[in-house]
Parts: C-alpha cells; sequence; structure tokens
C-alpha cells in the first residue's frame, strides 16, 4: 500500500505539471495545443544536450530549458496563433494550425536530435527503503518534489502578483479583462510562453528519470489531454486533480495488473469515457454555454 501511495503521488505530480501548461494556454486563448507534448520532449532535449552533453550543472541546464520553451512558446504565439485568432472566426483554424506545428515540432527534433532514446547521468544516486516496503530511489523522490515546489510556485504567481491575475481575468472574460485596461495581446503572449515553459520544466526533470525520445510527443499529449478533461477544461485546480487522480490510477493500475501487459490504460480509458459521459464537463468545469 505504501509503495503505491508513493507511486501515485510521484506520478500525479508531474503529470499535474504537464496538465497546468495545456490547460493554462486553453484557459486563455481556447486553443487546445496539440504541440504540448512535442514541447515538452524538446525540454527534455535541452536539459540533455547541457547537463548530459555538456556538463553544465543541472540546475543550469533546467533553467536553460525552461527559458528556451519560454522564448519558443512566446514566438509561436505571436508570429501563429494571434494572427490565426484575429484572422478567423472558426475554432478549426487553431486546432488545424497547433496540428501542423505539432508535426513541425517532431520533424525539426528529428533533425537537430535524432530518433534515439537519450539519457543522462543520475542527479542523486542510492535508493530509499523502507522495510521492503517502500522502496524509492533518491532522484525519483527530488524529482517529486522539485515538482511539487513548481506547482506551488504556479499557484502563488497565478494568485499574489499582477501577472497572474491579469491572466485569471483574461482566462475569465477576455472581452472585460480589454476593458479593464489589461493588454490583452501582451498577457495571451505571456501566458502561452508560461504554459510552453511548464512543458519544458517537467521534461527537464524527467529526462533523469525516463530518457528522452522522439516518440514521447504524441502518448504525453494524449495523456495531458486525459487530465485536462478529467478535471475540466480550462480550470488550473482541475488539471491539478486530473493529473494526481491519472496518476493514482496509472500507480494502482500497475500495481495490480502488472501481469496483465498494457489492460491498465485499456482500463484508463474505458473508465474516462463512462465517467466523460457522466459528467462531460469534467469534476471541476461548467456545463458549456
Amino acid at each position: 500500500m505504501e509503495q503505491i501511495l508513493a507511486n501515485g503521488v510521484y506520478l500525479g505530480s508531474q503529470y499535474a505539471m504537464i496538465a497546468l501548461g495545456l490547460t493554462l494556454i486553453f484557459a486563455l486563448m481556447n486553443v487546445l495545443n496539440f504541440a504540448h507534448g512535442q514541447m515538452y520532449v524538446i525540454g527534455g532535449f535541452v536539459t540533455y544536450t547541457f547537463y548530459g552533453q555538456w556538463g553544465v550543472p543541472f540546475v543550469l541546464a533546467l533553467f536553460m530549458s525552461c527559458v528556451t520553451l519560454a522564448i519558443l512558446g512566446a514566438l509561436i504565439e505571436k508570429f501563429l496563433f494571434a494572427p490565426v485568432i484575429k484572422g478567423s472566426a472558426r475554432e478549426e483554424s487553431t486546432m488545424l494550425l497547433a496540428a501542423g506545428i505539432a508535426f513541425l515540432l517532431d520533424a525539426l527534433i528529428l533533425i537537430i536530435f535524432g530518433e534515439k532514446q537519450r539519457g543522462v547521468p543520475k542527479i542523486v544516486d542510492g535508493v530509499f527503503n523502507y522495510d521492503f516496503r517502500l522502496i524509492m530511489p533518491y532522484d525519483r523522490i527530488l524529482i517529486c518534489g522539485l515538482a511539487i515546489l513548481s506547482i506551488v510556485a504556479f499557484i502563488g504567481l497565478m494568485q499574489y502578483t499582477k501577472t497572474g491575475r491579469a491572466l485569471r481575468a483574461l482566462a475569465q472574460d477576455r472581452t472585460a479583462a480589454q476593458l479593464m485596461g489589461v493588454n490583452v495581446d501582451r498577457y495571451s503572449m505571456i501566458g502561452f510562453a508560461l504554459g510552453a515553459m511548464l512543458a519544458g520544466l517537467v521534461g527537464g526533470l524527467l529526462v533523469t528519470i525516463t530518457g528522452v525520445n522522439l516518440g514521447m510527443g504524441g502518448p504525453t499529449s494524449i495523456k495531458a489531454f486525459m487530465m485536462v478533461m478529467i478535471g475540466g477544461a480550462g480550470v488550473i485546480s482541475g488539471a491539478i486533480w486530473g493529473g494526481i487522480i491519472l496518476g493514482f490510477m496509472e500507480a494502482i493500475g500497475l500495481a495490480v495488473l502488472s501481469q496483465y501487459g498494457d489492460i491498465t490504460y485499456l482500463l484508463i480509458f474505458i473508465s474516462l469515457m463512462i465517467f466523460l459521459a457522466i459528467r462531460p464537463q469534467g469534476l471541476m468545469g461548467k456545463p458549456w454555454g
């Protein structure tokens, strides 16, 4: 039981970080960023390059991953999403653009980094062992702690800073925020950059555990969409709860159904479909319209 709880907290914290970036972008711009998983992968490769190849300290490599993805997110919003949102009233336009960006980033990752699995040295050696009932490598404990601190810092940013208040106002009512003097274009770019930075941060953290490869982008995006739909599209607290729920579902499924191979995610998908049929707006979302 202790092992399942520990694995659930570890998986839930990292999944919540992935979902936070995606749901922030959706809340601000009503855009499903299909390239979110690719941004996660780029964050992992940036950390791999600085920490694994060039020997830069891990904290600095993680910082470079955040900066790189924040800049990339700001550029994508300013030069791609913003013109399309202003020039087209159809939501399908942004969906097609997001899908195109995902394919573009996949191609760039293949050209720059290749398709092979990349890994980095452990940042902490050793394993915590509590009477053989709870076994957890120290690096996973550290990554989990950093993920939880990042989530707390993000919540603090959104609740207690001018930027956070502006982003929340923009998410609640874009027109009203503009009438109250909020620079909509500026904060849309900041919000998209922040969402991309969160993807880069979790990618940089997890490259030390799982490694990184070209094929991780698509599955990561699918998991992120699952978490957002569980918690409620566009709801920050819902994204956190969605990540925690998915993390514990996966931890329980892998512990109980490990002998049945990949059936865990099949059951998770079935459970999600049943849940959405009963409550399509998610746990904390409001009914559409």
